[in-house]
């Protein structure tokens, strides 16, 4: 008999962490590329990728310096590696947020390049995975893909992602609760010993945030800043690819892929989503087994968000504008055959799906309106 055999792309295989990780990780850029491709976005972020591109080029490199347009998408990959190939470029260096990261790790496995990758934010873990998420030019999600490596090196300078606005690391807090939240429900009752190991760091994962987070955010000078931001930049890449195929995805992001093919009357980031995503999840979960365990673990993580000010509500997220028809489409592309979602342990329609969002969304309204508070279950 065959025996299975699963592949785990686990971590970077260097990650330089710390207050002043920019000052030694650089050495090791010019260690492995010498015209390495430099990829950024966002216009906030210009000042620090031009200091980076400075210390490149006082180390004898010539970076080229290139900017995407839209989020990680065709058009824009294809434009980068057009860019690399005609600058003679032999190494991609992404610094920014979430879906710069994806770029350009999926642009370095193209021209089979190394990739550096330096997390401007702590908003999600896409320095440090083999998956890039490709959306439309629109922001519409369209599918993730596998990537055969980690970065080369991960360099998480604290000094750096300090600069960025309080929001996205409140963000990345929402997306690496989603650890355990999805992983406990797809599988918690795995036989698998690494992906046992993988669930339980999840585990732990929560509780630091749970306890740590408020903290962080109202002093970005302190310990607690540390763990929750390499908490949501580092540990939660390595519980995924600890766990790997099998330490699966549910509904929270299942939901987000699908709230993507809306129009936002403003911009929420991929962790505010996916927040409201896992409070739509406990939803279900506590609909189909009638634990009212469940309904204490949506208060504890309501309570939670809500002091971190990620959304919770449909308007808070900025769908205010959705009509039922449009929230549908968002069901059903979340329901879609391929969707994550039937990883949960029970059938979710897009009916039933609807239906959570708007029992979420009417209840914590209320809860807004009325000022309450729960008691903290830890």
């Amino acid at each position: 008999m065959r025996k299975e055999v699963f592949h785990h792309t686990i971590s970077p295989e260097r990650v330089i962490r710390g207050k002043n990780a920019w000052s030694k990780g650089k050495y090791l850029i010019a260690s492995i590329c010498k015209q390495p491709l430099f990829i950024g976005r966002s216009k906030n972020t210009t000042y620090l990728r031009e200091k980076l591109f400075v210390d490149l080029k006082n180390l004898n490199l010539s970076p080229v310096f290139v900017e995407i347009n839209k989020d990680c998408c065709e058009e824009d990959i294809l434009a980068l590696e057009e860019s690399y190939k005609s600058n003679n470029c032999d190494g991609v260096i992404c610094a920014g947020g979430g879906k710069v990261l994806d770029a350009g790790k999926l642009v370095a496995e193209r021209v089979e390049a190394y990739c550096i990758t330096i997390p401007l934010s702590a908003s999600t873990c896409a320095g440090w995975t083999a998956l890039s998420n490709i959306y439309s030019n629109r922001g519409e999600f369209i599918n993730d893909v596998e990537l055969k490596t980690c970065p080369k090196i991960l360099i998480f300078d604290h000094n750096l992602v300090k600069t960025a606005p309080t929001r996205t690391l409140a963000s990345g807090v929402a997306d690496a609760l989603a650890k355990w939240y999805e992983a406990s429900v797809t599988s918690n009752d795995s036989t698998d010993a690494l992906v046992q190991q993988a669930v339980q760091m999840a585990r732990v994962l929560r509780d630091q945030l749970l306890l740590n987070s408020v903290e962080a955010i109202n002093d970005p000078n302190s310990k607690a800043w540390e763990r929750v931001s390499e908490s949501c930049a580092l540990t939660a890449g390595l519980i995924g690819g600890i766990g790997g195929k099998k330490c699966r995805t549910a509904a929270a992001h299942a939901l987000h892929n699908g709230f993507t093919q809306l129009n936002f009357r403003q911009k929420s980031l991929h962790g505010e989503i996916v927040g409201f995503g896992i409070l739509v999840q406990l939803k279900l979960e506590e609909a189909f087994s009638r634990n009212e365990l469940k309904n204490q673990s949506r208060s504890q993580l309501v309570n939670l968000l809500k002091d971190l000010k990620v959304p919770i509500t449909i308007n808070s997220l900025g769908l205010q504008k959705s009509s039922n028809e449009e929230l549908y489409k968002a069901c059903y592309f979340a329901c879609k055959e391929e969707s994550e979602i039937h990883n949960m342990p029970f059938n979710v329609t897009p009916d039933i799906l609807i239906d959570a969002i708007k029992q979420t969304d009417k209840e914590n309204l209320l809860l807004l309106k009325e000022g309450k508070k729960e008691t903290s279950l830890l």
